[in-house]
C-alpha cells in the first residue's frame, strides 16, 4: 500500500508528539522559542506569553504547525493571507511579523504591497457590508415618525 501525503504527516505528528512526551513541556517550548528566534529573528509576544505555560504554546504550535504543513497552500502564500487577515483586523504586530515571514519565504514587494491593498478592499468592504445592514435593519421605519408616535405600515 503506498504511502500518502496525509499518512506522512500524521506519522511525523505521532513523531513529534513522542518528542515532546519524551523532553517533557518545559524543554519543548523553550527549544520551539530559540527555533523561531532564530528562524525570524524575533517571536511574536502572544508566543512568548503563551510560553510561560508550555502547555498553551506547545498546543498552539501544534495546531499552527498541523495547518500549515498540510496546506496545499505554497508557505509564501500561507503568510501573504496571514499578512492579509492581520492588516485587515489592525493587528499592527501580526501584519510585521507576517510580513517579515513572508518575505523570508520569498515574497516580493510588489506582492506585499498587492496583498496590503487587497486586504483594506475586503476590510472597507466589511465596514461598508455591516454598518449598510444596521441601517438597513434600524432604518426600515422612519425615525422621525417612531418618535413622534405616527403608526408606519410594517414591510
Amino acid at each position: 500500500m503506498p504511502t500518502t501525503m496525509a499518512t506522512d504527516d500524521l506519522v511525523e505528528f505521532e513523531q513529534t508528539l513522542r518528542e515532546i512526551v519524551t523532553r517533557g513541556g518545559e524543554e519543548t517550548a523553550r527549544e520551539w522559542m530559540e527555533n523561531i528566534e532564530a528562524e525570524y529573528g524575533r517571536a511574536p509576544l502572544i508566543f512568548k506569553r503563551m510560553a510561560e505555560r508550555p502547555e498553551v504554546l506547545i498546543s498552539h504550535l501544534l495546531y499552527k504547525g498541523a495547518v500549515t504543513r498540510t496546506s496545499s497552500l505554497d508557505p509564501k502564500y500561507v503568510e501573504l493571507i496571514s499578512m492579509a487577515v492581520g492588516a485587515a483586523l489592525r493587528c499592527q504586530h501580526c501584519t510585521s511579523y507576517h510580513m517579515q515571514a513572508a518575505a523570508k519565504k520569498g515574497a516580493t514587494r510588489e506582492e506585499i504591497l498587492e496583498v496590503i491593498l487587497i486586504a483594506g478592499l475586503i476590510s472597507n468592504s466589511s465596514v461598508l457590508a455591516n454598518a449598510y445592514r444596521i441601517f438597513d435593519e434600524k432604518m426600515a421605519r422612519c425615525i422621525p415618525c417612531v418618535n413622534e408616535g405616527i403608526d408606519q405600515p410594517v414591510e
